[in-house]
């Protein structure tokens, strides 16, 4: 990367950092990754402008993406821990490739004999390469081609409501859960547009079902729902609840969009001008979207620096506006705030 336009607390320079610390301790815990490249960071006086949670957002883009993968823990099968996803592409468009994967020990994704500059978007790598010898040569560099049917796997379309009755359903037959420490509540009467602090404590007035998230002795906060009742948890079930080997943090974060809009406050998406990109809009999203709707996305999108109000902004070519404002209205029923219309 080009130390003239990109310094060490810009996105795409903390996606490396984390992505290096990856192949040398994965499988690691997210909290492992993060407190390697801050021990890194500190000495060089970039901490203050590089936080933990600016390095936790990124990763949990690289995991989204693909770069990384989260699995249950082999020798822990009640925790989980990040591993290595191969070397692998996806064609994005006849001749430009989305590059995925972490190689073991430091060593780089692609040499110099592939030939074509890899572009770093943010979290995103890509190269351009001559689309009749491409495949061929990244195949030769060890890459496998993922397919876009499996890169952009996603649940069947549902309704909000369908959704949390489901899961409900499943802690009407769940044990009792007894104490729960340190329990964290994704507070669904707080804003969608603040991410963050919707994040708190029980209550002792919290009565109703939650995401939630609670600590474990090895690993990363684990991702659970929750039955509360006067602020003491009644019953619980762990995330994901069909698939081990899937998203814990997906399955959350589309739960929360139904519970979201099933209580007639959807998630927001926010389309408007992009002045410095003719032909194109700007897209902002103000929460996390489950990696498969961040791999939709990203099929058209480009990740650009993010508005002072968004958690994401994407730069989205008019011709495909109108297919991602069906995509996250059917899958996240989300609410699509079109600033200005389609021009």
């Amino acid at each position: 990367m080009d130390e003239t336009v990109i310094d060490l607390s810009a996105p795409e320079a903390i996606c490396s950092s984390l992505r290096r610390a990856a192949s040398f301790l994965c499988p690691a815990t997210p909290r492992e990754l993060v407190d390697a490249v801050m021990e890194v960071l500190g000495p060089l006086d970039v901490s203050s402008s590089a936080t933990r949670g600016q390095l936790a957002t990124q990763l949990d883009l690289l995991v989204a993406i693909g770069d990384l993968v989260e699995l249950p823990n082999r020798m822990d099968l009640g925790s989980r821990k990040l591993y290595l996803a191969p070397p692998s592409y996806v064609t994005q468009a006849p001749g430009r490739y989305l590059l995925l994967g972490v190689r073991p020990d430091g060593l780089p994704l692609l040499d110099e004999s592939v030939g074509g500059n890899v572009r770093h978007e943010r979290h995103v790598r890509s190269i351009e390469l001559d689309a009749t010898t491409g495949p061929a040569r990244l195949h030769a560099a060890g890459l496998h081609e993922i397919s876009m049917h499996d890169w952009r796997r996603q649940p069947s379309v549902a309704s909000a409501t369908s959704v949390v009755g489901g899961m409900r359903q499943r802690l009407d037959g769940a044990a009792q859960s007894g104490l729960v420490s340190d329990l964290k509540l994704l507070d669904p009467e707080s804003s969608a547009l603040h991410y963050r602090a919707r994040w708190r404590l029980p209550a002792d007035g919290d009565s109703g079902d939650y995401v939630a998230r609670r600590p474990q002795a090895y690993g990363a906060d684990l991702w659970s729902f929750v039955r509360v009742e006067s602020g003491r948890p009644l019953a619980l079930i762990d995330l994901p609840t069909d698939d081990p080997a899937g998203s814990a943090c997906d399955e959350a974060w589309r739960l929360q969009a139904a519970i979201d809009a099933a209580r007639g406050k959807p998630q927001l998406v926010r389309i408007r001008p992009d002045g410095g990109a003719p032909g194109s809009r700007t897209l902002d999203l103000f929460g996390p979207v489950p990696g498969w709707a961040q791999r939709y996305l990203e099929l058209a999108a480009v990740p650009v620096p993010r508005a002072r109000d968004a958690l994401l902004t994407y730069r989205v070519p008019l011709w495909a506006i109108g297919e991602l404002t069906e995509f996250f209205t059917d899958m996240l029923w989300m609410h699509v705030n079109d600033e200005g219309g389609v021009a």
